[in-house]
């Protein structure tokens, strides 16, 4: 089963790409060694207060995929410099 989350957050503190870019790697980096998903910066990318992040996870049943996205959609939404604004949830 795989399962696609797409994510779109607010960054509060950021004044520009490359500060944004700083804290999207940071957390980048946390969740590839933290979970077991693929996980990018796929919207958004010439906004310096707008972030798009997709997380793909990939396992032998649906809950156990599903288990592993909203553990990392929680990690991410933990992280007090921004708000997540959108999240979908798909079946691939």
């Amino acid at each position: 089963m795989i399962i696609l989350a797409e994510c779109e957050f607010y960054l509060y503190d950021t004044h520009s790409l490359k500060e944004k870019r700083a804290i999207l790697q940071r957390m980048i980096t946390r969740v590839r060694q933290q979970y077991n998903v693929s996980i990018a910066e796929t919207g958004h990318q010439d906004l310096w207060q707008r972030a798009g992040i997709s997380v793909v996870a990939v396992a032998s049943s649906r809950t156990s995929a599903e288990r592993e996205i909203d553990r990392v959609l929680n990690f991410l939404m933990s992280h007090s410099g921004w708000e997540m604004t959108e999240s979908i949830k798909q079946d691939l």
